[in-house]
């Protein structure tokens, strides 16, 4: 019987691939080879996981399967390859682990960080454990992964911890197949592992280990800020309740208005903070632990500087072990905000520049790879939507609708900066990086870049950019030969992106509602409908431009674009003139009469079909917001009055027909907004100001449907962020028998642009 049993056996090499490094990949395949009584091996290869294994044909099946089926949570298979394996290569008798090789076809997954599992955590508390406390404990379920990384395949020697020689007992783990740190390469404990230390000005005092942790502690209780080393930069962290510090840190930092994030010690103290519905929490307690913009609370235990003007609030739990021990001995929220100074990369490795800000530094000796930001999503009628992808989510791929016929590096727009790397068919979205602004961050931009193509083990032959030629990405891009150039308009990029990211292949309507593009005929658009696909567009309709007046002024001074819509924006026919708003007894006669003679002469007026503007203009007529302190503040702060007030009725609008494009005209909605200020509430006239333009926008995507004969509505843009617009504007699409896509795990603002570029251009070096 044994006999037949081995002439029956067979020889398979098995390739899996997808996100098969950094979460137990291995170790699970050992377990369940020696499960099934298999023979062989398995190792890291590039990017993937090879296995070499003998057993009957029915075991091996079984084995395959289970590969997909049960893998770890953490994994994501996305292709197993089976061929012969070659009768020459020799089997040792039961199954190993074997040392990695660089060779492997095919694009590589690099892993994201992952939070502290359950298991990690009762050893961070349990006295008895020889883990106790020590705030970098991690094992094959969680820890760092994506900062750490220098190359692949993922193993320790690759890695920022192979400085860190394993002490007898961690490499005993690191060798037992039945232990949970079996090839676990961030694993270490306080025998050899980093340390944390403590310093505060004017001298460093030399403070290390627990003793660090409870001196940073101390100095929060006693109303100070904190620089802490986390897993992907360092974080200013203080009291949220402490209104003089949080008052401190914004002055200091600078950050005059723009939310802050707080995060809580568990589910429990979050729940006071704001609404948690059971998607939130289930967000809140995930791997990635995003932040999580949520409904706050009137009674929230915080600062009202914490997030001023606007109704939510975004939230996160502990998700490192140092977080996790700095919560449990603070008991209280927290403000944890990024290490930089506003506009400025995350500090990651000297905190020098954050010594102004702060009253101590919190940091280790355990080298940080890579620059990332917490990330931030949102629930909104029912979905996930990102709103800046980072830590926990980067720098994982999505697929490509069309595959690329060489390696693309698309370089992304200007706000809310990422980058992405097509190959194949798929593309690799980096982590936020931040406004591109000035030197400093586009330097942390070209090193995310080369660092992002290295792990990749790609070398792009073309390059994908933004047509906006002042943008520093493009600039980058004009580096490249012209021919090696794809310019992609901005908004075609951003409904690309939803189409691609939920696979729609034929093609469709695309509704951009943003700030500012640049257009192909040299003025900027940001209201726009375009019948795409993912080779090219046309424009089918717009919103009615206005001027800037100064131009990037208008941007930060909503109340200039305000009069720029009141003075000079585009008209249709004769219109009755409005009220006189409020706003121009704020602004004074002399700027005023300064502005308005700009817009008549046309002096540095640049004019934009801007959704985006359009939402800064309502927000300053109805008194909400002259001057943004951060952008898109005004646009929030006009959310958040909207928020709670039915919105049944719209204001008044209208579709006029110019040049062959369809236009939404704003004057009418203007003039019934400042008609309707002395009878009706600010928060009553915001919202019907979003069921307008929701109304707006599904009107303009029937006109678009019925014109070209698709059902299919991309949604995409900064202005989408917007939870009220974007759920009445889903909800409206829906009522007329549209099929319509918002983007969820990728950003609609601008951190979706550069995916939307390289979906674009790897489609257009396809057809070429």
């Amino acid at each position: 019987m044994r006999l037949i049993e081995r002439s029956t056996r067979r020889r398979v090499l098995v390739t899996v691939r997808g996100v098969v490094q950094g979460v137990g990949f291995r170790p699970f395949v050992y377990r369940l080879a020696r499960e099934l009584g298999l023979s062989g091996d398995v190792r890291n290869a590039g990017g993937s996981v090879v296995i070499r294994i003998a057993g009957s044909a029915g075991e091996l099946t079984e084995f395959v399967a289970r590969l997909r089926e049960s893998a770890p949570v953490a994994a994501r298979v996305e292709q197993v390859e089976v061929v012969p394996l070659d009768s020459r290569i020799a089997l040792d008798p039961g199954f190993t682990v074997v040392a990695s090789t660089a060779e492997d076809r095919g694009t590589p997954r690099v892993p994201t960080d992952l939070a502290t599992c359950a298991a990690c955590l009762r050893e961070l508390f349990d006295p008895g454990d020889r883990r106790y406390r020590y705030p970098f404990l991690n094992c094959t379920d969680c820890g760092p992964r994506a900062t750490v990384i220098d190359a692949l395949p993922y193993d320790r020697e690759r890695t920022t911890m192979r400085i860190f020689p394993m002490c007898p007992d961690c490499r005993r783990e690191y060798r037992d197949p039945a232990d949970r740190r079996f090839h676990a390469e961030p694993t270490t404990c306080p025998a050899c592992g980093p340390r944390l230390a403590w310093s505060a000005e004017p001298e460093n005092s030399g403070v290390t280990g627990d003793a660090a942790l409870l001196a940073a502690c101390a100095t929060v209780v006693s109303g100070g800020i904190v620089a802490v080393k986390g897993i992907g930069g360092y974080q200013l962290i203080c009291d949220a309740a402490a209104g003089e510090t949080v008052a401190r840190l914004r002055k200091t930092k600078p950050r005059p208005t723009k939310p802050l994030a707080v995060m809580a010690p568990d589910l429990e103290a979050a729940r006071a903070l704001g609404t948690i519905d059971e998607a939130t929490a289930t967000l809140l307690g995930s791997a990635a632990a995003p932040i999580v913009l949520i409904p706050r609370r009137v009674d929230a235990p915080i600062a009202d500087d914490v997030a001023p003007g606007v109704g939510s609030i975004g939230v996160f739990l502990p998700y490192s072990p140092l977080h996790h021990l700095l919560l449990a001995e603070l008991r209280r929220p927290l403000v944890v905000t990024s290490g930089n100074r506003s506009g400025a990369p995350t500090v990651i490795d000297d905190p020098t520049p954050l010594r102004p800000i702060v009253d101590g530094v919190l940091a280790h000796d355990r080298p940080i790879r890579a620059r990332y930001d917490d990330s931030v999503v949102r629930v909104m009628a029912g979905r996930t939507l990102s709103v800046r992808r980072a830590r926990g989510y980067a720098p994982a791929a999505l697929p490509l609708p069309v595959s690329a016929a060489a390696p693309v590096l698309a370089v992304g727009a200007q706000l809310k900066h990422t980058l992405a790397v097509a190959d194949s068919d798929s593309a690799t979205l980096g982590p936020h990086i931040g406004d591109l602004a000035d030197a400093e961050t586009l330097t942390a931009f070209e090193a995310s870049a080369a660092d992002l193509c290295r792990l990749l083990a790609v070398q792009p032959e073309f390059v994908a950019h933004d047509r906006h030629p002042a943008y520093l990405s493009t600039r980058y891009a004009q580096r490249w030969p012209a021919h090696r150039r794809i310019a992609v308009q901005h908004h075609h990029a951003h409904v690309a992106a939803t189409a691609a990211e939920h696979g729609i292949t034929g093609p469709f309507i695309g509704i951009a509602l943003d700030g500012l593009g640049f257009g192909d005929d040299g003025t900027f658009w940001g209201g726009e409908v375009l019948l795409a696909d993912y080779t090219g567009y046309r424009r089918f309709g717009r919103f009615a431009t206005a001027p800037m007046p100064g131009g990037e002024a208008a941007i930060r001074r909503p109340a200039r674009m305000a009069l720029g819509y009141l003075f000079g924006a585009e008209r249709f026919g004769v219109e009755p003139e409005p009220p006189e708003p409020e706003l121009l007894h704020r602004m004074g006669e002399r700027e005023v009469a300064v502005l308005r003679a700009m817009i008549a002469r046309r002096v540095n007026c640049p004019r934009a079909s801007s959704a985006g503007r359009l939402f800064d203009a309502v927000a300053s007529l109805l008194g909400l917001c002259d001057d943004n302190g951060y952008e898109g503040e005004a646009a929030a702060r006009l959310e958040a009055a909207a928020t709670g007030h039915p919105a049944r009725e719209p204001l008044r609008w209208a579709l006029h027909r110019r040049a062959g494009l369809l236009v939404y005209d704003p004057v009418p909605t203007l003039r019934h907004l400042l008609e309707s200020t002395g009878d009706h509430a600010v928060g009553a006239l915001a919202a019907r100001f979003h069921r307008t333009i929701a109304e707006v926008v599904v009107a303009l995507a029937a006109e678009a449907a019925a014109d070209s004969g698709t059902d299919t509505v991309c949604l995409g843009g900064g202005v989408f962020q917007n939870a009220l617009l974007t759920t009445l504007v889903l909800d409206g699409l829906a009522a007329a028998d549209l099929n319509a896509f918002a983007g969820e795990r990728i950003p609609m603002n601008d951190g979706g642009i550069s995916y939307g570029q390289a979906v674009i251009a790897a489609a257009r070096t396809n057809r070429s």
